[in-house]
């Protein structure tokens, strides 16, 4: 982190190489909700070539590791697929409901997987993220914060409102275990 933000430099936990594991337990939990006599759906892996099955195996055992997804015996099964998706931090620090937990479960050549944390794909997950962040800037929202998604805009009148509207939502963040991408982010 450049030494020219100091604000910054005094929240280096908010901006981690990696995520730390699982988010703690949060007020709102991502929740699945079914239309009633939904059956469950499950699939068959697709065929991969070696360089993706490897990508495969590597990938399961870093979310294994984290937390992030364990070994299913749901009667559910989507398919895994790869998608190029730099930054999911976000969606990590959601926690789903324990019993929608089966719902996320995925096939692969490997075993039957389901997911502990909120996960790209699930279709209410973009407006749900949304919710909980506008949620933790509700006091700020409009008068010195924009959120949009993962985004967060802080806006002032002059630099030294700004080191204390920056000293507020980094604040938050760290009281939350939300984390900020450094190279992401735009100062000045």
């Amino acid at each position: 982190m450049p030494r020219k933000i100091p604000v910054v430099c005094d929240f280096p936990d908010v901006f981690p190489e990696e995520l730390p594991g699982l988010p703690p337990d949060r007020d709102v939990e991502f929740k699945i909700d079914l239309i009633p006599g939904t059956a469950p759906i499950s699939r068959r892996p697709y065929r991969m070539a070696p360089d993706e099955l490897k990508e495969l195996k590597t990938q399961l055992q870093e979310q294994l590791d984290k937390g992030f997804i364990r070994p299913s015996s749901s009667p559910w099964g989507c398919l895994a697929l790869f998608v190029e998706k730099k930054d999911q931090g976000g969606y990590y620090r959601i926690k789903i409901g324990e019993e929608d937990i089966p719902k996320t479960a995925f096939s692969t050549r490997y075993g039957l997987y389901e997911y502990l944390v909120m996960s790209f794909g699930l279709t209410n997950a973009p407006a749900f993220f949304m919710y909980m962040m506008n949620s933790l800037f509700m006091n700020e929202l409009d008068k010195f914060v924009v959120v949009f998604i993962d985004d967060i805009l802080v806006y002032s009148k002059n630099e030294e409102e700004h080191k204390d509207h920056l000293r507020t939502v980094l604040t938050r963040l760290r009281e939350h275990q939300l984390y900020a991408k450094f190279s992401k982010c735009a100062f000045g």
